[in-house]
């Protein structure tokens, strides 16, 4: 079978984001792992080869024409998810959002097939589309290879001086966006520093360059939370963490927490078990389809939410051990190798 990817997102800002990286893990993954197959690489329709057999867009922005109308071969299209149009109050479209997400929408209507990451996300966009459930297909993604523990104490220190981290800490890693709750764990961590030992110098980081542009309004309103939370000297904002640099970030965390009221996937959450983190997360839409042994909490407990933090940094050493290892068994069953055949498997599918 002859396939071709649109590799649009790796000639982008989009190279290091999201999309991006999809991109490029899943094409190394299908030339690793199935090589039965050939795969060709575009980003102009006229340069789709002859005699492919199904063409893959491994992106989706429902308010930018991504997708052509007219589609020469049979297409499959992954959508991550749907979020803005799933809270469209939170994430206003305006005029011109909303005429192309009809485009958009008619576009991926054309397609042979969808490719998504959860069962949320699947739910979420048979409801927008009206289709049956065999044309959405669900492809749990997997953290990227480089993910993995870093054990030497003096690579941890050097990532420590070079990101301004503090010896111990609760990691938050992401974007400022209203899904993600950041101002919610903030409330938490007030709860928290009031109950820790006045002895631990454990801080909060914030992580990601968002974190650092104050002409966002989401992180201006969050600044002005923390300070007047009095929680300024204990959260740590070192911003945008290179790729190389990510899992050393991780493995120094005591806990990594995504506290969002909605994801389509979260992929903090297996990465920083690869790392040999404990993690908390939320229970709020896809999150449990991947939280395996994490602690789990609502986001609209802010009490549950800060309690379950505290458990997991008073941990002694043994019970961390045993939540650290049940977090690599879990995370074990992600991976790019399943990722590559079920892509596979969708279209093989979508061209019987």
């Amino acid at each position: 079978m002859n396939i071709a990817i649109n590799t649009l997102p790796l000639s982008t800002e989009h190279r290091m984001r999201g999309t991006g990286v999809y991109t490029k893990n899943l094409i190394d993954a299908l030339q690793k792992y199935e090589k039965g197959h050939s795969y060709s690489f575009f980003t102009r329709i006229e340069d789709i080869p002859r005699g492919t057999h199904i063409v893959h867009y491994p992106f989706f922005d429902p308010f930018f024409l991504t997708l052509p109308f007219n589609k020469r071969f049979p297409t499959v299209v992954t959508v991550h998810d749907v979020i803005p149009l799933v809270f469209p109050d939170k994430f206003p479209p305006g005029v011109r959002g909303k005429f192309k997400w009809q485009i958009q929408r008619l576009s991926l209507l054309g397609s042979s097939g969808v490719i998504t990451d959860s069962k949320c996300s699947k739910d979420d966009i048979l409801r927008l589309t009206g289709r049956k459930p065999e044309w959405v297909h669900v492809v749990p993604l997997a953290p990227s290879p480089n993910y993995k523990q870093v054990r030497s104490e003096s690579a941890l220190e050097d990532i420590r001086k070079r990101y301004h981290l503090p010896q111990e800490y609760v990691l938050y890693i992401g974007d400022v966006n209203w899904n993600k709750n950041v101002t919610g764990l903030i409330n938490a961590w007030k709860i928290v520093r009031g109950k820790l030992s006045k002895s631990r110098d454990c801080k909060l980081v914030l992580a990601g360059s968002a974190f650092t542009d104050m002409e966002i309004r989401e992180t201006r309103e969050i600044f002005h939370l923390i300070e007047s939370l009095g929680l300024t000297k204990y959260i740590v904002h070192p911003g945008f963490i290179k790729a190389e640099d990510m899992a050393g970030v991780y493995s120094g965390a005591d806990c990594v927490v995504l506290p969002s009221w909605y994801e389509g996937f979260g992929f903090p959450v297996l990465e920083a078990m690869a790392c040999g983190v404990p993690v908390v997360v939320t229970n709020r839409a896809s999150v449990p389809e991947i939280a395996g042994p994490a602690r789990v909490f609502n986001p609209s407990d802010t009490a549950g939410f800060a309690k379950s933090v505290l458990e997991v940094l008073q941990l002694d050493v043994s019970e961390k051990q045993e939540l650290v290892k049940r977090g690599f068994e879990w995370v074990s069953h992600f991976s790019w190798r399943r990722v590559a055949r079920e892509t596979v498997e969708v279209y093989e599918r979508t061209v019987r």
